[in-house]
């Protein structure tokens, strides 16, 4: 059986400097909204992951903060109620301070990333994503990650050792 032609397509291309992505979902008769949505909700993902260092914002600095601050938290309101108090603090204003190399046009921005990314931390998501999205529909797969795997060359490694 030949694969029905895909009468409508959403394409995502991006070049910028060394950073290329290019995605391309065709639309079909039998096409569910779920998948379309999964697929512009990668989109959305991958654009704002690098909107934000693109600005200028180091959001390795933003993330090591989440990382500490949230380490042992669950999903639950009191969570929602510590990350108030933990966005609040003086640690978080330095942690902005230091992404943003006290750029005071940049702090707005690092602001609403360091709130997502502790929201997201305790399991909460503010927004369309993949991975919500692949657990209330089984069949929609996230992607697997690109590049080499670790450990994944050391079996070969060992047998040409060996040999």
């Amino acid at each position: 059986m030949a694969l029905e032609e895909a009468d409508q397509y959403i394409d995502f291309m991006a070049k910028y400097k060394d950073w290329i992505a290019i995605k391309r979902i065709g639309i079909r008769e039998h096409t569910k909204p779920e998948e379309i949505a999964f697929y512009l909700a990668g989109i959305r993902a991958v654009a704002e992951k690098k909107a934000y260092p693109i600005l200028g914002i180091k959001t390795e600095v933003l993330d090591n903060f989440v990382a500490g601050s949230t380490k042992g938290m669950g999903k639950t309101t009191d969570s929602l109620v510590t990350i108030a108090s933990i966005f609040r603090n003086n640690a978080a204003k330095e942690a902005v301070e230091q992404s943003t190399g006290g750029n005071k046009d940049l702090r707005q921005f690092a602001e609403a990333y360091l709130l997502n990314q502790l929201i997201c931390a305790v399991g909460f998501e503010t927004s369309l994503s993949q991975a919500a999205m692949a657990k209330v529909w089984k069949e929609l797969k996230l992607p697997k990650p690109k590049g080499r795997l670790p450990g994944s060359g050391k079996k070969k490694e060992a047998d040409a050792e060996e040999a």
